[in-house]
């Protein structure tokens, strides 16, 4: 099974639709209500149902979703009916096996209650019609370029007494989602030159992007905080408040953080914790939710 440990919680939706054909005996009695075995049609609905619900139990690789909401409509028409099922889950991964085997055991439930009067019933097809949410919904806009700095606050990286990691990962995930480092910087954990970079980047240089590691815990050099929110002139709580969020439900000390985020002009500036982990962990929650907010700093609203 996949680890989707890492990904966060989004709303998932899919639809899929099932086509059973049948002859017009077959659907005249089945408007009536007149098959041997009752109506199919609202069995069915119950089946699919069923189905979403325990899809992880029958498809061998797909995650146990807690689904939200399953519905399942049919359309008759002369020689055919139509499944249409709709699934809705706020999880990790999509939902579209969930609405595909919805739309299947509703066909094969409708085909177990009519086949009896009519032997030539074919099940035509199962389709996915749309599926929505997830990091395809939220990539990076077509044509956005941006800039970024990753600025490191350490002591110790500093004076070369360890080696920088948290920094480099920054600037490795920076360059996979397409956006060009423009600067790399260590510094020591001093808040006067935590501002005065901020601001070279912010002010100066006009970078989109600024992500900072380090300093950001309860340490008696741990500035990092103090320092950015006296450079930005608008902060973006919602950005810290998902990171420690985040953070929170692998990690217990993620409420220790104090990290901040927000805009100096169009620059925006991101403190991200100091360890390795907590950063990859932060970064995924940024990405590819944070292109948005080029897209409202341009004027493009929401």
């Amino acid at each position: 099974m996949r680890d989707i440990s890492h990904k966060t919680n989004t709303l998932r939706t899919a639809v899929a639709k099932a086509t059973i054909k049948a002859n017009a005996k077959t659907l005249s009695l089945i408007r009536r209500n007149k098959l041997p075995k009752g109506d199919p049609l609202a069995v069915a609905k119950v089946a699919a149902i069923q189905a979403a619900k325990n899809t992880g139990q029958i498809i061998p690789y797909c995650h146990p979703i807690p689904v939200d909401f399953v519905d399942c409509k049919f359309e008759l028409r002369e020689n055919s009916i139509t499944v249409t099922t709709e699934v809705k889950a706020i999880y990790k991964t999509g939902v579209e096996m969930e609405a595909l085997t919805a739309a299947t055991v509703a066909a094969l439930t409708i085909y177990d209650m009519a086949k009896a009067v009519d032997e030539e019933m074919t099940i035509i097809g199962v389709s996915l019609v749309t599926k929505r949410g997830g990091k395809s919904d939220f990539k990076k806009p077509a044509g956005l370029k941006l800039k970024a700095a990753v600025l490191v606050m350490s002591d110790s990286v500093s004076a070369g007494r360890k080696e920088d990691v948290s920094g480099k990962l920054i600037v490795d995930r920076l360059k996979q989602e397409g956006i060009a480092v423009a600067d790399y910087r260590v510094i020591p954990d001093n808040a006067g030159q935590i501002r005065q970079t901020l601001l070279e980047f912010s002010d100066r240089k006009k970078l989109d992007l600024v992500l900072t590691t380090g300093g950001s815990g309860l340490g008696p050099r741990d500035f990092s905080p103090e320092a950015t929110a006296e450079s930005l002139e608008r902060e973006i709580p919602g950005i810290t408040e998902t990171l420690r969020a985040y953070g929170q439900q692998r990690m217990p000390f993620s409420m220790l953080s104090r990290g901040k985020a927000g805009v100096r002009g169009n620059t925006i500036i991101v403190n991200l914790p100091g360890s390795r982990k907590a950063v990859e962990e932060s970064l995924d929650v940024l990405f590819p939710a944070l292109f948005h907010s080029f897209t409202m700093l341009r004027g493009g609203g929401h």
